[in-house]
């Protein structure tokens, strides 16, 4: 019988790795694997280990002194300021490849026919070709999408980008590539402040419900339908809720399982492969944030079924 599963990738090292002293919820992530395992009873989960990611895999995207010196630990204090995981640790290297190692390892299991593969961290979006940004160190949506374009069958990728703020990096990254199409709703008054220009974006006022949020995507989706892609890339960002300490929006858990179903099923229309990115998820207590990435994944899952 073909495997099912919906494989997710995760290492201990995506908390680990952080100094839990950090201004980032560092122990969502261990949290959310514990709280999946024990939600996952039918064992829909393929749990995966993510290698590191490759120098030369990064370099697609990223500027080469910039990747050297994070790798060799000489970022400038400004540099790491702008990207604000302080205090850093040392394995903060190693966290950040396989971090990128779990997104192309999902990358790989859906060139390879899985319907659908996530990683349980990442959707990196405001990280430039030269420097990173708002706790992102490289692009792992580029980094992805520039490895996807070397395979012959994959032509387009469309990347929808739902965290509440905008995907600047990766907007600025692929603005001349009419080959990636970039989609961006996010808080119109949330960081960055400085919006780059996608093929697509809307900014939601502060406060924004439910009912107008789904409204929009239903039409962007909509407008989506005879467009030609071969694969999607989906941020997932869960920082929209009215709980979170980062986001301006004020969605529901209801709301968010509604936007994930919405996604899924437009990409099941048009057959589209499927690799989810966890996004941003910043709310107070963070088990609000929790509790909607478990919703996500466990949609994902049983979407494999």
């Amino acid at each position: 019988m073909p495997n099912t599963k919906f494989p997710l990738f995760y290492d201990e090292i995506y908390s680990s790795g952080l100094d839990p002293s950090a201004r980032f919820p560092v122990n969502r992530y261990s949290i959310l694997s514990n709280k999946l395992k024990l939600l996952d009873v039918g064992g829909l989960i393929e749990w995966r280990r993510p290698r590191l990611a490759e120098k030369e895999e990064i370099l697609r995207v990223h500027d080469v002194s910039y990747v050297e010196r994070f790798l060799k630990h000489e970022l400038r204090e400004n540099e790491i300021r702008r990207i604000g995981l302080r205090p850093w640790k040392d394995s903060i290297v190693e966290r950040t490849l396989r971090l990128t190692g779990g997104a192309l390892g999902a990358l790989e299991e859906v060139l390879e026919g899985k319907a659908m593969a996530g990683n349980m961290a990442g959707g990196t979006h405001h990280a430039f070709r030269a420097e990173g940004a708002g706790y992102c160190i490289f692009n792992d949506l580029a980094i992805c999408a520039e490895k996807a374009l070397e395979r012959k069958e994959i032509n387009r990728i469309v990347i929808l980008d739902l965290d509440v703020h905008q995907g600047d990096g990766t907007a600025e990254i692929f603005k001349n590539n009419d080959r990636v199409y970039t989609i961006s709703l996010h808080g119109k008054n949330n960081f960055p402040f400085r919006k780059k220009i996608s093929d697509y974006d809307y900014g939601f006022p502060d406060g924004t419900k439910d009912r107008e949020y789904l409204d929009k995507l239903d039409r962007v989706l909509g407008e989506l339908k005879l467009v030609e892609f071969d694969l999607l890339f989906y941020q997932a960002g869960v920082d929209g809720l009215a709980e979170d300490g980062l986001g301006l929006l004020s969605l529901t858990r209801e709301g968010l399982k509604k936007r994930n179903e919405k996604v899924f099923e437009w990409s099941r229309k048009k057959n589209l492969p499927t690799l989810i990115f966890m996004g941003g998820g910043y709310s107070m207590p963070i088990e609000h944030s929790v509790d909607a990435f478990c919703d996500l994944f466990m949609a994902a899952a049983l979407r494999m079924k």
